[in-house]
């Protein structure tokens, strides 16, 4: 089942696992350019945790491709406190997709992984190898195992059934269609939304949780999107590859960068009774780079785009994400 590079998307039936998300919808843009018919489903035309529902459409449907960005996604918060929908949802999902794309001779899938999936104290910057080199990050270890599974899981259809399935572990993503809910929020939303209210009640502080120095990478969702198609198109590998920008920046960096993005002129507090997560988290890009592939966007930039969707889309009472 393996194919000849380059995998040509033209013409072919491409299904978005998870279309609505932040991920699947920047695919789905990216995609119009690539003369492909693209398919989608709705969550309540059909439950990725239901086995038979998913083989059902997916004999029907017949994709020639698949982009699987379906998640149950968060922060810290939601990670920590729902530590069973984490780990279950996402490993039902992706068995249920993976198989099926076998069973139905899909000629190509893409599995969307997560950074979350390196040892918690892993060399910095992480490559490919560090994975299952040592403990993973406690708050999110439910979420890391699942994802760690899918990679796992199309590595043995490859091996054992000859499937061109490929893994894409991308690091901190933020950008349109992001989930604005403080509660499940990850790190950038959460602080764009309280970083605008400070600044439209006058406030002179706000709140940062931690300590402000662990170290996090940020990729604006377009350009993920964009390396997805390119990996889809360029490459066949069995090992995982790393998708990020190759820069870190503190916490308490990101937050004065935004700052300056929303127009906010007052402090941050750093809570120190909260988790940090992990210290650092940046992943080596060589392997993709080396492939021809680099992000284009920079944080302050990609930062702008991002505040200017929330306030478009769920500031002042606008549609929500």
């Amino acid at each position: 089942m393996m194919n000849d590079l380059p995998f040509s998307l033209e013409g072919r039936k491409v299904w978005v696992a998870g279309h609505t998300g932040m991920v699947g919808a920047a695919i789905m843009g990216r995609l119009a350019a690539e003369n492909c018919n693209i398919l989608t489903v709705p969550h309540r035309d059909l439950d990725l945790r239901r086995q038979a529902e998913v083989e059902s459409w997916m004999a029907a449907a017949k994709p020639d491709a698949i982009f699987l960005a379906a998640a149950t996604v968060g922060g810290i918060l939601a990670n920590d406190t729902r530590p069973a929908e984490f780990i279950y949802d996402n490993l039902i999902i992706e068995a249920n997709i993976i198989h099926a794309a076998w069973t139905n001779q899909v000629k190509k899938l893409l599995f969307l992984g997560s950074s979350c999936i390196y040892p918690r104290l892993a060399p910095q910057p992480m490559v490919e190898a560090a994975l299952l080199g040592g403990p993973l990050e406690p708050t999110n270890q439910w979420y890391a195992m699942a994802k760690i599974s899918g990679i796992k899981l199309c590595q043995a259809f490859r091996r054992q059934y000859g499937c061109d399935f490929i893994s894409a572990q991308p690091t901190n993503l933020y950008g349109p269609h992001d989930t604005y809910d403080l509660q499940g929020s990850h790190v950038i939303p959460a602080m764009i939304m309280k970083v605008h209210a400070a600044k439209e009640s006058s406030s002179e502080s706000v709140e940062i949780w931690g300590t402000g120095k662990p170290k996090r990478e940020f990729l604006y969702v377009d350009d993920l999107a964009d390396a997805l198609i390119f990996m889809m198109k360029n490459t066949s590998e069995e090992s995982h590859i790393n998708v990020g920008t190759g820069v870190d920046v503190t916490i308490a960096e990101l937050a004065e960068t935004i700052a300056r993005v929303v127009g906010f002129e007052g402090r941050f507090d750093y809570n120190t009774d909260k988790p940090d997560g992990a210290p650092r988290k940046l992943l080596d890009v060589g392997l993709l780079e080396g492939l021809g592939w680099t992000a284009q966007t920079g944080l302050e930039e990609g930062l702008g785009k991002a505040y200017q969707w929330y306030l478009d889309n769920v500031a002042q009472g606008g549609k929500t994400a």
